[in-house]
């Protein structure tokens, strides 16, 4: 059977950017269809003349949902549990109608240090455990193929949230996070987590995936541990200079308030709070780029490689003086 893929809140950055990686010449030849489920249709039109089919998502409409991706004929489905203050029961919805439609490959975006989370500290970071949980009870679920093949992905901290700071670098020259001044984490280029996704999603086994990925549980980070002198050091390096602050937990907030447009969702932002917690808790100090070669062929973004791509957006623009 010809593989048919779902994306599921390609409204996203996350969700947009790997359907387009999908719909490239790098890997459209490996599938039939490609179905984005997204809460905003209108963002997604550009997806839509691309070759997408494009499925509108009602909250309110569970049947419907269920409906739409057996209409669908999907048999593959990349769930990213959206950016929503209730991001689990959404995700909850998701996954039974991917129960109900029987969809036997199933792929999941979880957060690294979802398991190292507390409850009462983390709780937006520690709930992906929850939606782990919930997908992987599907494969013992009785009446449907629904997660025959599953799949695992947690990604660390993006390295495209340095780009909410922007305009305070422009102005500031400083780099300002609440993550102390000795615990380190490695960021990942988004560009690359899309690139592990699109190669296991259009994998083939004989049981669906490839069984190189099915029942795999991988976490993603960037190649370098870096606290904020060094991520500091690192753009300084690609011609971006900086210094680092470490502000509080309140300023942190006030900061991503003011320099954040109404695009980014509260619990986004809160997401982010609770991840810089755990770096500064010491629960980030690690990498993980094994899985990134053997799936991509290719090496992982560091931080000075980044910084260097993004330097028109951190650097404040020259005035140009006419001159008589």
């Amino acid at each position: 059977m010809s593989r048919s893929i779902c994306i599921t809140a390609a409204d996203g950055q996350t969700g947009h950017l790997i359907t387009e990686l999908l719909l490239s010449n790098q890997f459209r030849s490996n599938f039939k269809e490609l179905f984005c489920l997204t809460l905003h249709p209108e963002k997604c039109e550009d997806l839509a003349k691309m070759g997408a089919k494009i499925i509108a998502h009602k909250h309110s409409d569970p049947a419907g949902l269920v409906q739409s991706l057996k209409d669908s004929g999907a048999d593959t489905i990349f769930i990213i549990p959206p950016a929503h203050a209730h991001k689990l029961r959404h995700a909850r919805d998701v996954l039974k109608a991917v129960a109900a439609a029987g969809i036997r490959n199933t792929v999941l975006l979880s957060a690294a240090g979802a398991d190292l989370a507390e409850e009462k500290t983390q709780p937006h970071i520690r709930q992906f455990t929850k939606i782990e949980t919930e997908m992987m009870h599907l494969r013992h679920a009785g009446g449907t193929e629904a997660g025959t093949c599953q799949c695992i992905i947690r990604a660390g901290f993006y390295a495209e949230n340095f780009l909410l700071y922007e305009n305070d670098v422009k102005n500031n020259g400083l780099l300002r996070l609440p993550i102390g001044d000795v615990n380190s984490f490695a960021p990942i280029a988004l560009g690359d987590v899309a690139k592990v996704v699109a190669n296991i999603l259009v994998s083939k086994g004989p049981k669906g995936l490839s069984d190189r990925f099915r029942g795999q549980l991988i976490t993603l980070t960037g190649p370098t541990m870096c606290n904020g002198v060094e991520l500091a050091a690192a753009a300084s390096q690609a011609g971006v200079n900086i210094q680092f602050a470490d502000i509080s937990d309140t300023e942190a907030k006030q900061l991503l308030e003011s320099e954040t447009d109404s695009d980014v969702d509260d619990s986004d932002k809160q997401y982010l709070l609770e991840y810089y917690s755990l770096v500064r808790e010491g629960k980030t100090n690690y990498v993980s780029t094994l899985d990134f070669g053997p799936i991509t062929g290719e090496e992982p973004m560091n931080p000075p490689e980044f910084f260097k791509t993004h330097e028109s957006e951190f650097k404040p623009k020259r005035r140009h003086i006419a001159v008589q």
